[in-house]
């Protein structure tokens, strides 16, 4: 069974990398959006297992996604990762009394994000947990 993962950023390079560091995964799939506004339209049109998204954006921010989502009956049951550059133990604190699952500041590395990945799903491997 295939994992969609929805990575929200308004920022081209960091949906593109995070993209492509999973679609090396055998069971996993990335849906982009560049803004919240963005993943809101995609909601109703796919199934998505989990959303990753940057808290500073055009429009609706990650902060107001997370909350719509947690709002929302068809939705609230996804999982959410913060992806920023936000640093702060106030938007920290704020995100995951939102209901965000992890939070990772930017720059990370692959794997903290395979880390994160894994503790949230439980089921996708990166191609280096693989057994040989």
């Amino acid at each position: 069974m295939s994992t969609t993962i929805m990575v929200v950023d308004d920022s081209a390079t960091t949906r593109s990398l995070v993209a492509s560091y999973i679609s090396e995964w055998d069971d996993c799939e990335v849906v982009e959006a560049a803004s919240g506004f963005e993943a809101l339209k995609i909601l109703p049109a796919r199934k998505i297992d989990l959303i990753m998204t940057d808290i500073n954006m055009p429009d609706i921010n990650g902060l107001e996604l997370i909350n719509f989502i947690r709002e929302n009956p068809n939705y609230r049951h996804i999982p959410t990762i913060i992806i920023t550059t936000e640093n702060s133990a106030e938007d920290r604190k704020r995100g995951m009394e939102l209901g965000a699952r992890d939070y990772l500041v930017k720059p990370f590395s692959m794997e903290v994000l395979r880390q994160s990945l894994g503790k949230v799903l439980g089921r996708c491997q990166g191609p280096e947990a693989r057994e040989p």
